[in-house]
Parts: structure tokens; sequence; C-alpha cells
């Protein structure tokens, strides 16, 4: 079993590439290795209750543990009350401690 980091910057509301990478997080889950989809940027946008909150649902339902970045919904106005259903709020350090810590690591 590996553990992969996917960090993920880009809006998913302009960017279809976003979906692709959402799958790759999901079939990396379903091989059973660990799976962390951690937001930040303009990527924090699609952790807000939206049309695609239902994606990032299924994706924890999976096993993928789906994080966003503090600071990032700071920057975009986005209170913790707005976010979708599985998504957790975590500081930057987190990708800093999985760098330390060994995890493939993976940014898009």
């Amino acid at each position: 079993m590996s553990r992969y980091l996917l960090i993920e910057s880009l809006d998913p509301f302009e960017s279809n590439d976003t979906a692709r990478y959402w799958e790759l997080a999901a079939d990396l889950a379903r091989e059973r290795n660990d799976v962390t989809l951690f937001l930040v940027q303009n990527g924090a946008l699609a952790a807000r209750k939206s049309a695609r909150a239902e994606s990032l649902g299924r994706l924890v339902e999976q096993g993928v543990e789906v994080l966003v970045d503090e600071f990032s919904l700071r920057e975009r106005g986005i209170p913790d009350g707005q976010l979708a259903g599985g998504v957790r709020v975590a500081p930057l350090d987190v990708v800093v401690d999985r760098l330390a810590e060994g995890w493939k690591t993976l940014w898009h």
C-alpha cells in the first residue's frame, strides 16, 4: 500500500481536468492506497456546497480524505459552514508533514 497526496489548485468550474484528477484519486483509493486530495488556491472553490459537492462526497465515500486549505478559504471568503459534506479544513502544514513522511505527491 502506498500513500498519495494529490494537491488540486485549479478551479473545477474553469477546468475540466479536475474531474480526471479526482478520478485518479478514486482509482488510487480503490487500489487500497491511502489517498488525500488537498484543495488549495482556486481548488478551494470546489469545497463549497455546490454542483461539484456531490463528486467530493463520492470521493470521501470511496476512502479519499478530502482536505481544504484554511488560508485559501479565508482568501476567497468561504466560511466553514458552507463546506460540502466530508470536506475538512486543514492548514498547509499537512502538505509539508506528508512530504516529510514520504507520501507520493502530485500537484495539479
